[in-house]
């Protein structure tokens, strides 16, 4: 594991800070269960709903703890970011709801609606080439020009201590679970779920679930080294990016498994999603089910907490249409 600034650490205290800070602008989503999916696995599950969060995502969690973090200062010239879309509508909602600007670096392959609904936030949208580096090139370039605090999707203390009151919720709302598991893209989330249930319930087991077309996480975590894809093509557009340093630090401490799902389960468990349970879920969310569902023999017999991480999809482009 590589030397990291101690600074830059989330801990379990700065978790429960960005509760306090962000519980006036985000929903306590709820935790909804499936008879059909209990079955098919032989498993208790528990789906909890950050499709129903504000901005329809989980990441409206560390983005309003990033902007509330800001001094008057930090915030004057507003905030920026590079997004495929649940990052930036959701950094926008958050700069509206403080009242600064908000610019946002979107791939020009980015879903139309999520770009409608990052302008309709009032943000001011910048399209790139469909890469991770041209993102990050392109966001650098306008912090420059605007003077813009910087807000990663992820890689950021900030931003991971907000996604990680997701957990604090979980785990006064089911217990004893043996298993929690979440998608991962760039590991915001994840870091900040597993640095939380190493706290609060350190028998549970945390687990990734990636797209096998863009498994730089699981390549990382099984050989111990960074490893990047710049440009993967998969259904799931919200888990393009790449884990990064600090992201790792916390996968590498406190993830147990990185599991990988084909584009066809994903496809099957949204579908099934849709269909069994009447909830809306984008393509990124149902990774953790289709790994469930092709790795049945892991969870058979445990509680399971899932984490729906969010419901902004193109109803245009369903993936079974």
């Amino acid at each position: 594991m590589t030397d990291m600034d101690p600074n830059l650490i989330t801990t379990f205290t700065d978790i429960t800070s960005a509760r306090v800070r962000v519980s006036p602008y985000i929903h306590t989503t709820p935790i909804l269960t499936s008879t059909f999916f209990n079955h098919k696995v032989g498993a208790e599950i528990y789906f909890k709903c950050e499709n129903l969060q504000k901005a329809g995502a989980f990441k409206v969690r560390g983005a309003s703890n990033a902007v509330f973090s800001l001094t008057e200062e930090e915030a004057a010239n507003g905030v920026v970011t590079h997004s495929s879309g649940n990052h930036g509508q959701a950094l926008a909602y958050a700069a509206q709801q403080r009242g600064i600007p908000c610019y946002v670096v979107m791939p020009s392959n980015a879903p139309e609606a999520k770009k409608a609904a990052v302008k309709g936030y009032g943000a001011v949208v910048t399209e790139c080439e469909p890469t991770n580096s041209a993102r990050e090139f392109a966001a650098k370039v306008k912090k420059q020009e605007t003077g813009a605090n910087f807000v990663p999707p992820f890689n950021d203390p900030r931003v991971i201590s907000g996604q990680g009151t997701c957990a604090l919720e979980i785990f006064e709302q089911v217990e004893n679970l043996d298993y929690l598991v979440a998608p991962i893209g760039g590991g915001g989330l994840i870091s900040g779920l597993a640095i939380a249930a190493a706290e609060l319930s350190p028998n549970t087991k945390v687990v990734a679930a990636e797209p096998l077309n863009a498994n730089d996480a699981a390549m990382s975590f099984e050989s111990g080294r960074l490893t990047s894809i710049d440009a993967p093509q998969t259904i799931a557009d919200g888990l393009k990016v790449n884990v990064k340093e600090l992201t790792f630090y916390h996968i590498q401490k406190h993830v147990d498994q990185i599991l990988t799902a084909t584009e066809e389960q994903i496809i099957e468990a949204m579908y099934l999603t849709w269909q069994r349970m009447k909830i809306v879920i984008e393509p990124a969310c149902a990774v953790p089910m289709a790994t469930i569902l092709a790795n049945p023999e892991i969870f058979r017999g445990k509680r399971i907490a899932v984490v729906l991480t969010g419901g902004n999809v193109d109803l245009d482009a369903l993936p079974w249409m």
